[in-house]
């Protein structure tokens, strides 16, 4: 006889983090133009280990911090002595320096992002995670403008015990198939 297996009760944290983030991503939607991402639930991967649980939980509370608060929640998650580094951009190292170019209103731009995956350390106080992300805005003309990609953040431990971005970076979206080489059309 078939047994079906039921996922493990520490993972409820977790399913419903992403809920709410989804949940959220969905409520700040400019005008509806944004597509819902694919979520890889982690119920369907029962034999998470416990600091990978921690480190989606992590960044679940860091999207919703961010479509709440915009870019000085997003500042706000970083370590001092952090670093990002984004597509195209030079690297941005510090806080207080992440903190003056991440100045956006979250009525104005929304920045959201599903976790895919994440890896803890063997010490157990560092590990990354990564995934999808999107922006969504309007151009001075009111015409939507969105952006989408990969990222990966790094997070570590504090002396604290809290835990804070050492590192967050992104890479946009691959263009299209055929689209990479392709000679411009007149």
């Amino acid at each position: 006889m078939l047994k079906l297996r039921k996922a493990p009760v520490r993972l409820l944290p977790v399913a419903l983090s992403a809920l709410m983030v989804l949940s959220a991503h969905a409520q700040t939607s400019l005008d509806g133009l944004r597509q819902q991402p694919k979520v890889i639930s982690p119920l369907s991967q029962p034999t998470l280990s416990q600091g990978v649980i921690q480190l989606m939980e992590l960044e679940g509370k860091f999207a919703q911090a961010v479509l709440a608060g915009g870019g000085k929640a997003f500042a706000a998650w970083f370590a001092d002595d952090a670093v990002t580094l984004n597509n195209g951009q030079p690297a941005v190292m510090g806080r207080a320096n992440i903190a003056a170019k991440a100045n956006w209103d979250p009525k104005e731009y929304q920045l959201s992002w599903v976790p895919e995956g994440a890896q803890m350390g063997p010490s157990n106080d560092m590990g990354f995670t990564w995934g999808h992300y999107e922006g969504h805005s309007k151009d001075k003309n009111g015409q939507p403008v969105s952006i989408s990609g990969r990222y990966i953040t790094v997070w570590k431990k504090m002396p604290s015990g809290e835990w804070k971005v050492a590192m967050d970076a992104s890479a946009n979206e691959a263009p299209a198939a055929g689209e990479c080489c392709a000679i411009p059309k007149p």
